[in-house]
This record gives C-alpha cells, structure tokens and sequence, in this order.
C-alpha cells in the first residue's frame, strides 16, 4: 500500500476532528514505563483542552499511574475510504476537583461518554470516578491518502 500524500493539519482541521469524536487513546508514562487505555473526552475548541471522566478502582495500575504525575498524550484517529487522519496531543492530565467545577466545564463532562460496556471484577462502590483535563503543549495531526491502486 503507497502513500499517495501526507499533510499536516492546520489549527482548525485538529479542532475540527477532535471536536467531531468523543473517544481515543490515552498514554501515560512514568520512570520509562507506558500505560494506554481507550478513553471518552469531550474537547472545548476554545481553549484546546480534552475533558475527561476517569474510572478506577482501589487496586488498578490506572490509580497508581494517575497518583505519580505521569507524562501524557492523547490520540485521536479516524479512516474514510482511502484517507486516514489522526491527531496526537501532548501535555499535562490534571485532576479536577468539584470545586472547581463551572457549568461551562461541566458541559465538557457532558460530552464524555460512559464505555459501551462495563467490566468491573470490584462492586460499582469500590470505584473511583474523578474528572481530569488534558492540557496540550502541542496539538498535531496529520491525513495521509493511500493510493490502494498500486496493491
């Protein structure tokens, strides 16, 4: 399969694509160490932040990651036909408290969506839902048409 063009994404083509989702690809790192998980987001254009409802429970390696103040990224992708987008942002996950809370954020949380199924091996009391913002340094993305005639 050949590339038939790559293209760097303009400002308003990243907004356009994240703002058009409401799932992707959450990474954090620590002390060399990855942990990737799906996630749900809503995205606020505006300011260029993912909101995002975290689920965990007493035990999980997704709590003792969020607790270290891990490195993040969020990835975010789509394919139509012969032509795959994506977009990749890099920066901090900070955890929001309920007082922070203003009902503009609170319509970002609006946006993310619970899974589509559930798994728990604890009982629903065990888990810790807490809300984070994802604060991008860098926002970029990319469309590359492949050219399926060359198979």
């Amino acid at each position: 399969m050949a590339t038939r063009s790559e293209v760097e994404m303009t400002d308003a083509e990243v907004d356009a694509l994240l703002s058009r989702h409401e799932t992707g690809v959450l990474s954090l790192a620590r002390d060399e160490t990855p942990y990737a998980i799906p996630v749900s987001y809503g995205y606020d254009p505006a300011s260029r932040e993912a909101y995002l409802r975290l689920v965990s429970t007493p035990d999980s390696e997704k709590r003792e990651f969020l607790a270290s103040d891990p490195q993040a990224r969020i990835v975010v992708y789509e394919e139509d036909g012969d032509e795959y987008a994506s977009v990749v942002g890099v920066g901090t996950l900070h955890r929001v408290d309920l007082d922070e809370l203003t009902p503009e954020t609170i319509a970002q949380y609006g946006e993310t969506r619970r899974p589509l199924f559930e798994i728990w091996a604890e009982g629903k009391s065990d888990l810790d839902i807490e809300l984070y913002r994802f604060t991008p340094d860098r926002l970029t993305g990319r469309t590359v048409v492949i050219d399926r005639a060359e198979e």
